[in-house]
C-alpha cells in the first residue's frame, strides 16, 4: 500500500511541477551566470548517501547487539528453569 501511495505521489508531483520548455537551448549558449558547476553537487550527494548509509549500519549494529543480549538473557533464564 505504501509503494502505491508513494508512486502516485511521485507521479502527481511530476505532473504538477513539470515546466514546459519553449525551445531547446544548447549548453554553450547559456550565460555563465546561469550555469551551475555540477562537481560540488555530485560530491555533496555522494557524501550524503554515504553518511546516511553509515548511520543506518550503526543503528542496525546497535539493534542487533541489543537483540543478541536479550537472546543471551533469555537463554540463561530458560536454562535455569529446566530441571
Amino acid at each position: 500500500m505504501k509503494k502505491i501511495y508513494l508512486t502516485v505521489l511521485l507521479l502527481i508531483n511530476a505532473v504538477v511541477f513539470a515546466q514546459p520548455q519553449s525551445e531547446f537551448i544548447p549548453v554553450t549558449e547559456i550565460p555563465a551566470s546561469e550555469q551551475m558547476p555540477s562537481a560540488p553537487l555530485v560530491i555533496a550527494a555522494y557524501a550524503f548517501v554515504w553518511l546516511a548509509f553509515m548511520v543506518y549500519v550503526w543503528m542496525m549494529w546497535r539493534k542487533l547487539g541489543k537483540v543478541d543480549r536479550e537472546l543471551q538473557t533469555l537463554s540463561t533464564q530458560l536454562g535455569k528453569k529446566r530441571p
